[in-house]
């Protein structure tokens, strides 16, 4: 039964992500403009960050080079969309995590909160939402830092700041997406954008459309062909 669900997974994703493996970058964001309204095609420098991991490891934008990087910011006290944002990356991660895109791509959380958010609560947010540690990593500021360090990145990618009342914060949902030399390609805007557009938008990347290749390379469907269970 497992080889069954997998094997149906496999050509579920093959129909969606097939256009994006013969075509440029460029039609690839055409597409995705076409279909998905919360689309935001970028072409920018990411705006650098070196914070900790829960286990108090240095972790920069910088060590993630060659990895296409997906990143949202939340705060673990939040009691509402930041959950479903969570939740939203998870379904995301296990999708790309079910084909070789895994060995490639990197889910990063910044949390915004760095005074409350500790490792222990790093490592129990994750768990509790879904996240797999293997491709996942939720930062935060060292204690020496300012309690707003996290909040400045944040801004410095585009999010606005107001705050509420018991330290509530309103902020806007985005979810970025950074190609393998560290470039911010896309923010994919709130939570109604469908997982699998991002999907495809990230293979477009893993597949370096935007870049000539000298030599042929391996395509999707060949490296998918090795993961297939027989």
């Amino acid at each position: 039964m497992r080889v069954l669900q997998f094997v149906t997974f496999v050509f579920t994703m093959l129909a969606a992500i097939a256009p994006a493996l013969a075509h440029s970058l460029e039609e690839v964001d055409q597409d995705l403009r076409d279909k998905e309204q919360y689309f935001q095609p970028v072409d920018s420098g990411a705006p650098a960050f070196t914070l900790q991991d829960a286990a108090g490891r240095t972790v920069g934008l910088g060590d993630l080079r060659g990895k296409v990087v997906v990143l949202n910011f939340v705060y673990t006290n939040c009691p509402d969309v930041c959950p479903l944002h969570a939740e939203r990356i998870a379904e995301i991660q296990k999708m790309i995590n079910q084909t070789p895109m895994k060995e490639i791509v990197e889910f990063v959380t910044i949390t915004t909160n760095p005074k409350h958010d500790t490792g222990a609560v790093l490592r129990d947010y994750g768990e509790a939402h879904g996240l797999d540690p293997v491709n996942w990593v939720f930062l935060t500021s060292s204690p020496d830092k300012p309690e707003d360090a996290t909040r400045r990145i944040a801004e410095a990618y585009g999010l606005k700041f107001t705050g509420g009342e018991d330290g509530m914060q309103m902020h806007g949902i985005v979810t970025h997406v950074i190609d393998q030399d560290g470039r911010l390609r896309a923010r994919f805007h709130g939570l109604k954008f469908e997982p699998v557009n991002l999907v495809v938008f990230v293979n477009a990347l893993t597949n370096r459309p935007q870049k000539p290749h000298p030599h042929a390379q391996p395509g999707f469907w060949d490296k998918l062909k090795g993961s297939l269970p027989w």
